[in-house]
């Protein structure tokens, strides 16, 4: 039986919960009324929700604290908006991928998420109209950058409108759940790749074997007793595994950056980033006299990365993330003088920086 005191802090507790419920209802009733007053305007503007998450998650003074504040709230504004109109969202599937953890973690899960069988599939659907935004891996931090999602944001009219960090912690899983049952382990290459040192020291004998998918690997392990996959961690039970182990990555810190693709970018947030692509002329010093606008105005670069344009031999374009938004007064003018000097401009997008 419980006593006096838990008896005491659990009332407390529900009469908490009911206020909370009171508060939210409170919330969702004025985020319909926006809804009422945008009437046919955009229902997700990512630059709001960003200033949101940033305020709350400055203000919590404990217990919850930052990651956990901007999880909370982010369902809760995915709850929010889903009452209006969900928002659908391809990404690069199948289910159980770190693709759709990066939805999740953006979006919440009252997005209606819709897997597609490769990146190309992702923008045409975004273009077409089917759903209102895309998600998509654009770098890796030990594996590098995604080519294929830069070459379809140099041949698309869709922006940019957001960016998502997420941390890639492996799990191994099978069947049983059982480590000494394990003769074969099945994952992505780059995946293997990954675990390559975890894997030669507590699995040594097991066969290794590249397929075409995490999520592939979970399927055929579900099959097969004596196998076990290297996948993210909510694959698990979308595929019936458990899991043998954790965060078997070599690097702790490995992380994937995936961006929001949509047919507008965002207004300014008041911590945001700039992509954009461009090419240079032919003539001696041309790539330091298109870096030279962004020093002159204090314009911090973050990325700078060369692809072949695809137009001719031996032609390049360089990928260019920026610190600022393109409405910024030294950005904007920054820009401007880029625009004379580069062959070629395309703005990719200004978004909140993750």
């Amino acid at each position: 039986m419980a006593t006096d005191p838990l008896k005491k802090l659990r009332a407390r507790i529900d009469a908490v919960d009911n206020r909370l419920l009171e508060l939210l209802n409170e919330r969702a009733g004025l985020a319909l009324e926006v809804g009422r007053v945008k009437q046919n305007g955009v229902k997700y503007r990512p630059e709001r929700e960003a200033q949101v998450l940033r305020r709350l998650a400055a203000a919590g003074a404990g217990p919850l604290r930052g990651p956990a504040v901007r999880r909370l709230f982010t369902e809760i504004m995915s709850s929010c908006r889903a009452l209006e109109e969900a928002l659908k969202v391809a990404y690069l599937g199948p289910r159980g991928t770190f693709s759709e953890e990066a939805v999740v973690k953006h979006f919440g899960t009252a997005a209606v998420m819709e897997p597609c069988a490769s990146i190309d599939e992702v923008f045409r659907r975004v273009e077409a109209g089917q759903v209102g935004y895309g998600v998509v891996p654009v770098e890796n931090s030990t594996e590098g950058t995604i080519g294929r999602t830069l070459d379809l944001l140099l041949a698309t009219p869709l922006k940019v409108c957001g960016e998502v960090l997420l941390p890639v912690h492996q799990c191994l899983m099978s069947r049983s759940g059982a480590a000494g049952r394990v003769k074969r382990i099945l994952s992505h290459s780059q995946s293997l790749a990954q675990c390559h040192e975890w894997l030669n020291r507590r699995f040594p004998g097991a066969e290794r074997v590249p397929v075409v998918s995490n999520a592939e690997a979970a399927r055929l392990a579900a099959r097969d007793p004596r196998a076990a996959a290297i996948c993210s961690r909510t694959a698990a039970p979308l595929y019936g595994l458990k899991i043998i182990a954790r965060n078997i990555e070599d690097e702790p810190r490995n992380t994937t950056r995936f961006i929001v693709i949509a047919a507008h970018d965002a207004a300014p947030s008041g911590r945001d980033k700039t992509s954009l692509v461009m090419s240079t002329r032919n003539v001696p010093g041309a790539v330091h006299g298109l870096l030279t606008p962004l020093a002159k105005n204090g314009v911090s670069l973050t990325k700078l990365e060369s692809r072949p344009s695809r137009t001719g031999l031996w032609e390049y374009v360089f990928y260019v993330d920026v610190d600022g938004h393109v409405q910024d007064a030294r950005l904007a003018r920054a820009l401007r003088d880029l625009g004379r000097r580069a062959a070629f401009l395309k703005i990719l997008g200004s978004y909140p920086a993750a």
